[in-house]
């Protein structure tokens, strides 16, 4: 449920999420207010859970990963109740057990269920394609409910932010 976000509190917002490492005093300074207010804001917005995490973003490129796939999967279409025998040994729905197979695969960064012709998009940041065959081959593809893939490779950053628009 959202909060009550008042102009200040969305100052805080946008400069954090342009430098995160800022420290209190400098975060008070360009927001007019002195220190102990403005932490008293962030803690509230931290524990709201506003404000998420704090992390460093990497270069992909810099680090070996220079190639970025989006990849959209559509799984077999079963009910996300498992039939009668499946239950009974308790394996988990095919969406289930897709998603906690997504979670433990390091190439995948994100991924999102969807509407529409597939189930999920997966943002997929690898090596080189002959990393990405591999991914596709020897992890996605074996998966037992993927039924279908449809891969698209970036060519070019135009946009790519972390930053969400505050109005």
């Amino acid at each position: 449920m959202p909060i009550d976000l008042d102009k200040t509190d969305r100052k805080i917002l946008a400069i954090l999420q342009s430098d995160g490492r800022l420290t209190n005093q400098e975060v008070a300074e360009r927001v007019n207010l002195s220190p102990s207010p403005c932490l008293r804001r962030i803690k509230r917005l931290e524990e709201a859970g506003v404000i998420r995490q704090y992390v460093a973003l990497l270069a992909p490129e810099k680090i070996g990963l220079g190639l970025l796939a989006y990849v959209n999967v559509r799984l077999e279409k079963h009910s996300d109740t498992a039939p009668a025998g499946r239950a009974r040994a308790g394996a988990a729905s095919p969406r289930a057990d897709f998603a906690i197979s997504v979670a433990n695969w390091p190439e995948v960064v994100a991924c999102y269920a969807m509407t529409g012709e597939m189930d999920y998009l997966l943002r997929v940041h690898v090596e080189d394609m002959e990393h990405f065959s591999n991914f596709m081959m020897e992890t996605l593809l074996r998966h037992p409910s993927v039924l279908d893939v449809k891969s698209s490779f970036a060519l070019q950053r135009i946009k790519d932010t972390t930053a969400l628009p505050l109005t």
